[in-house]
């Protein structure tokens, strides 16, 4: 069942593969084998020869040729690899040097050693500086609804000193530069002089679009920050909220294992046939030719349909959120309650909003396939193309996704159809495109700021703790690794937050439309959303225009009557 090797650490790094024989063997040797007695004995005890099949176990001590034809020994202790069934040492150097068959690695092989010993040592504190993460992330979940609006300022300093600065030094260096040349009449120093001209130009024009637009935008900045701290008063009230990533994540990982383990039983299917070598290969004839597409096509289906799970469960739970005016009324476990409308309900919705996906993903993995394989052989203008294509369908592919979500939003609001949905979440995101342009940009940025800080605290603290351990060789590895969990971390935990602001916010569109705060007709809406409304009529009157320009600019979702 298992395949052994005589000299397992015996690499050839520039093949990238082990010279030694390999034996067919019914168990690995699970305790190190110091001499050729002992390799003896656990041929007899356990049926498992590991010398060459010239050799009868009775012959181990006594036949010269054992030397030759028997592991080098001590036998370090081994044990299988799960699915590739092949018996891989222990031995922490005997995997740094497997890790070196699957690498090219031949300037300086003991690099690698220290990188791996360095892992193995600080094992502990990796595990805590990602235990730190976890928790910095859960924190930062609850509070960024009180440092929202100070992320907003430091966004629009940092954003206006970058693009003032940036455009001061290039009109400094192309006054340097023009005042230089008149000495030097050379051709290089022209071009230079005309290139930071066309720079300095361009920083201009950039600079005054970008003005213009955070003139435009600064008065629905407002609306961003609001959502950002209803969004954290949802996290305290739905605390399950926290662990959705796990739960997807969980769901993916037996999804994937599953998928790979039938990958492996696709890989001997069919008919033994024997070869020109005169080798049995197993060769797939008719249908079942075909059945790697079936399962690729269903690797992406079913990993989309998980994840578009989870936004409809974040969307279920935040609308019952939303429209609960109070909120000592919401059920005891309103994700639970998102959970069992979704298996009863949705699942279509979500299965066709995740098979759109994969339409558009498929043609566009099968791009850069041939992209990958025409590499150097196509000409320029089918390799511009072809890039072209495989981008045209990335921006396709997000901005379906981004549609999908709201129109889970939609669905989980009005209880309609996924067509129904899409069409309604369109229309309300094309009608209010400068809002949602600002809790895009803005948000985001918050968001990557959030991330930013999460890492670089997880660094900083690795950094303090690494420098005191006295033992590594090198500690670099240890610390890119804890990097980069704080950052997956920190990017699971925060596409939460973002998910549920986008929620909050179609939810605000039909709050707006349909209620005035009059009784009878009172805002579902956080007194946060509310000072934000009537600050807006203020402003609004104030400037002559009156009330109706909030109402024309965010519409409600056609279909919200019938509820």
């Amino acid at each position: 069942r298992y395949v052994f090797f005589l000299d397992p650490c015996n690499i050839d790094l520039v093949h990238q593969r082990i010279k030694s024989l390999a034996l067919c063997v019914s168990a690995c040797p699970r305790k190190e084998l110091k001499t050729l007695a002992d390799i003896q004995k656990f041929a007899e005890t356990n049926g498992s020869t590991l010398c060459s099949y010239e050799l009868q176990p009775s012959e181990y001590t006594t036949d010269p040729r054992a030397a030759k034809l028997c592991p080098k020994y001590p036998v370090p202790e081994s044990a299988p690899i799960p699915f590739f069934h092949r018996c891989a040492p222990v031995n922490i150097s005997c995997y740094a040097k497997f890790a070196e068959a699957l690498i090219t690695f031949v300037s300086d092989s003991s690099v690698l050693h220290r990188l791996i010993s360095g892992v193995m040592t600080s094992k502990e504190i990796i595990m805590g500086l990602c235990l730190l993460s976890l928790v910095l992330s859960m924190i930062l979940m609850v509070i960024i609804r009180y440092i929202s609006r100070v992320l907003v300022w430091i966004l629009t300093i940092l954003v206006i000193l970058g693009s003032l600065g940036g455009t001061g030094v290039l009109w400094w260096l192309y006054a340097k530069q023009r005042v230089s040349a008149s000495a030097v009449e050379t051709q290089i120093a022209k071009d230079n002089l005309q290139a930071l001209l066309i720079y300095a130009i361009s920083a201009t024009v950039f600079t005054v679009i970008l003005f213009l637009i955070m003139l435009i935008m600064r008065k629905r900045v407002a609306l961003t920050i609001a959502l950002f701290h209803v969004a954290g008063k949802v996290f305290i009230h739905l605390p399950l909220l926290v662990f959705q990533p796990f739960w997807t994540f969980f769901v993916l990982i037996l999804f994937w294992t599953y998928w790979i383990t039938v990958l492996l039983f696709l890989g001997t299917t069919g008919s033994p046939v024997p070869n020109e070598e005169g080798f049995v290969e197993f060769r797939m004839v008719g249908p079942l030719k075909y059945m790697w597409w079936y399962h690729v096509v269903g690797l992406i289906w079913i990993s989309e349909f998980i994840l578009a799970c989870q936004q409809m469960t974040v969307a279920g739970a935040v609308v019952t959120y939303y429209f609960t005016r109070e909120k000592r009324n919401l059920p005891f476990t309103p994700i639970l309650a998102s959970v069992n409308r979704l298996v009863c309900y949705h699942l279509g919705t979500v299965a066709k909003g995740s098979f759109i996906i994969t339409l558009v993903k498929i043609p566009r993995m099968i791009l850069m396939y041939i992209h990958t394989q025409l590499k150097g052989k196509e000409n320029a203008c089918a390799r511009c193309m072809l890039k072209a294509c495989i981008c045209c369908l990335w921006c396709l592919e997000k901005c379906l996704t981004y549609l999908n979500q709201n129109a889970y939003t939609a669905t989980a609001i009005n209880s309609t159809n996924f067509c129904t949905s899409a069409k309604d979440a369109f229309v309300i995101l094309v009608e209010n495109a400068l809002r949602v342009a600002a809790i895009n940009t803005v948000g985001d940025f918050m968001l990557f700021l959030g991330k930013v800080l999460i890492v670089c605290s997880t660094g900083l603290a690795g950094i303090m703790l690494l420098n005191y351990q006295r033992d590594y060789t090198i500690w670099v590895l240890p610390l890119i690794i804890v990097c980069l969990f704080a950052f997956l971390v920190a990017h699971c935990f925060l596409s939460i937050y973002e998910m549920v602001v986008d929620v909050l916010f179609l939810c605000f569109a039909i709050d707006t439309k349909y209620n005035d705060g009059s009784p009878g007709r009172e805002f579902y809406m956080d007194k946060v959303l509310m000072e934000f409304v009537e600050n807006s009529r203020k402003s609004m009157k104030e400037a002559g225009r009156g009330g109706g320009a909030e109402g024309r600019e965010l519409k409600p979702m056609v279909g919200a009557d019938e509820e």
